[in-house]
This record gives C-alpha cells, structure tokens and sequence, in this order.
C-alpha cells in the first residue's frame, strides 16, 4: 500500500496586500481572500484523494500581522483532516517564528507541530514505514544550514524531511537556513518537503527534493498559477509527483504589441487579443499590461495612460474574471536614426537625458507652465507625473524623433 501526501508550503495566510497597483476595491477584495481559497482548496484535495497526510514547510502566516480569526480558520480547515484521520505535519519558517500568538494554537489531535528541536513521527502505511522528520524556525533569522540538526534516516523507514529553506539562495529570497541540494540528495531521506522559495521546483536524484512554491500569488513578482503537490510513494520506495492548482487567481504580465498602429481603435483591439489569448489556469486572472512598440500613438498614450488603462480594464471585464491592474508603456522599439541625428541623439542619451542639469531644467519649466496655466488647467496638469519618470520617457522620444 503506497504512502500518499499532499506537500505544499507559504501559504501567507491573510497577509496584507503587497502591491500598491491594486486599487479596485473588489479586486483588493479578491486578492485579500485568495490565500484562504488556496487552504481550502488544498484541504479539498487531501480529501478528495484520501491521502495520508498533509505536510506543511513553513510560513502559513505572516508573523505579528496574524489575528486570532486567521488561526481560528486555521485550525478549522485543518478539523477537516482530523474527522477524516488524515494526519498533519507542521513546520514554522522564518515568518512563522516572528509570530506572537503561535503558542496560542491549539491544533487538532491528528495534526503535529514540530518544535525547534529536529524531531521524528513514525507511522505506518500498509506495508510501509514512514518516518517523518522536522524542525522548525526558533527565530526570524537563520544563517546556518538547519540539515546536521536533524536526526539520521531511520533504518527500514521511508524518510521524509521537512524543511524551510533558501537552499543555495534564489532572487529576491533573503538566505534562510541555507543548504546545499546535493547534501539533502545524499542525506538517505527518500524525499524532502521544503519551503521557503515562492516558485516551484522539481530535484530528482538519489533522493526527490520539492519545493512546491506559493500557493497564490499576492503580486506580480509571483506570477503564475500557484500550486501544491501530490505525493505517491509505493511499496518499491519510487516517488510519483503531481503538482494540483489551487489558486484562486493568477498573476502574469502580458506584452502587447503595438507597433505601427496609428488608430486608438485598433489599439483597443491589440489589448483585447492579448487578453484573450492568455491561458486561464485559474478562475481568475490579473495581467500587468506592457504597450511595445513604435507608435504615432505615443504622445496620446503618455498624456492619457489612465484613460487608457480604464479602457483596458473595460475590455478584461468583457472577457470575464479577467483583472488589468496597472499598465506600463515600453516605447524604446523606434525605427533607428541614422547620420548626424544618430550620433546628437546618442549624445543627448548618454550625456544629457539623465543629468541633474536637465532634471532641474525640467522642474523649471514645469514651475513655469503652472504659472502660466488657468487655476482649472494647472489642477489638471499637476497630476501629471514627470517626477515619476515621465519626463524621461519624454526626452528619450524626443532624442529619438
């Protein structure tokens, strides 16, 4: 009889929303539950699969940001696996250890935090021993590799390692418990569950390294439908993975091709075949739109990109539970400049367009402009942001032109 878990890992519950770009209340709404959706789901699916186990590496909250209503919904989804006789296995990660009312939880009888000195459950599976390893975060920080705290393999057992970790580093990932990945392979363990690293990755080898990623997204940095992991080990000790998404939306960046339109019309339609032709893994999507391309348009899409992204909104909500929470202009494909032109507008690129000179030269004639304006006009050309990078993007175009 095969040993069967479900193995995922940061799940962030109820974390505050990251990105400043969500400013549709119903989509902040959306996001702000989508955490919990993704707790559910994986509850469903342990269920539904009958599987012996639930293991969870780490970071299923956000350390002091909790409230007690976060772990009363903890401990209710994880009641579901308790009536079943599905067992759980916990560790804390590095946002886990911050938490202040950790030792508040009260767990269900068949579920099993594991404390800040490496430990072992041992059951059975049919024919199978299992023998099931973790330590968790004592605090926030953890410089050194966690790997020669825990115990020897058990002898006669499929072992099975939790741990929260960066292993060797990954971007945007501060180095917690760092390790390396051919010690955990050469460790004897049949499989390591990790956490920590929001994307998911596969290792295989003498031992199956997993790190499942984040269930669900919170911004564009996590892009992609989050997932959790379906483990089979057999009776001959091979591991078979399938990876289940329960995210309740999907963060991507989507590229529009612009080039050469010189219709506001068609522009609609450029943004309304980019959307439509993005895959929907999840029930919902949130696509960051990016315009490329050279374009007669240009000017009107730096004077009025909020108009353009109301109207790219407009289009996504015509597709369905399609979300565009910020648009961006990539403007740099122009036809290339030759002779004399060439080389003043390599000039004014190398030498001019970012100089302090030319920022306070910028903030001069916008001071001027205000002056001069109607009080009606300069409330509306206020809110214009050259500070913010606009006055670049102008100076490049005009280097170019």
């Amino acid at each position: 009889m095969p040993f069967r878990f479900v193995h995922t890992a940061d799940l962030h519950l109820d974390s505050p929303l990251r990105s400043l770009a969500l400013r549709d209340p119903d989509l902040a709404e959306l996001v702000a539950g989508a955490s919990r959706h993704a707790l559910r789901a994986t509850i469903d699916l342990c269920l539904s699969e009958q599987v012996d186990a639930l293991l969870i590496a780490g970071d299923l909250y956000d350390g002091s940001q909790t409230s007690l209503k976060t772990l009363r919904f903890l401990v209710a989804e994880l009641g579901r696996l308790d009536q079943a006789g599905i067992r759980t296995f916990i560790i804390r990660g590095n946002h886990d250890a911050a938490s202040q009312i950790t030792r508040e939880l009260t767990l269900p009888p068949n579920a099993h935090l594991f404390g800040t000195r490496a430990d072992v459950v041992q059951l059975d599976a049919g024919a199978l021993r299992v023998a099931v390893h973790g330590l968790s975060f004592r605090d926030p920080k953890a410089p050194d590799s966690l790997l020669p705290q825990y115990q020897r393999p058990r002898a006669d057992c499929v072992n099975i390692g939790l741990m929260h970790t960066s292993l060797n580093g990954a971007a945007g990932h501060d180095p917690y418990a760092p390790c390396a990945l051919a010690d955990l392979q050469g460790s004897g363990f049949t499989y390591w569950a990790l956490g920590h690293i929001h994307k998911r990755a596969v290792y295989d080898g003498a031992c199956t390294v997993v790190m499942p990623g984040i269930p669900q997204g919170r911004d564009i940095g996590e892009a992609g439908a989050g997932s959790v992991t379906l483990c089979t080990i057999g009776d001959d000790g091979r591991v078979h993975l399938q990876e289940h998404i329960v995210a309740l939306a999907s963060f991507a960046r989507v590229a529009v091709d612009i080039d050469g339109l010189t219709d506001w019309a068609d522009l609609r339609g450029a943004v309304h075949m980019a959307l439509a032709a993005q895959p929907r893994a999840t029930p919902h999507l949130i696509a960051r739109l990016t315009l490329r391309g050279a374009t007669p348009l240009a000017a009107r899409l730096l004077r009025d990109r909020d108009l353009a992204l109301a109207e790219a909104q407009e289009i996504a909500r015509a597709l369905g539970p399609v979300w565009v929470e910020k648009l961006e202009l990539d403007q740099s494909a122009r036809p290339p400049v030759a002779g004399a032109l060439a080389e003043l507008a390599a000039l004014i690129d190398s030498d001019i367009r970012h100089s302090p000179a030319l920022a306070a030269e910028l903030a001069t004639l916008r001071q001027q402009l205000d002056a001069a304006l109607p009080p009606e006009l300069r409330d509306h050309i206020g809110q214009v942001d050259l500070d913010g990078g606009l006055a670049q993007v102008l100076a490049q175009l005009g280097a170019q032109d």
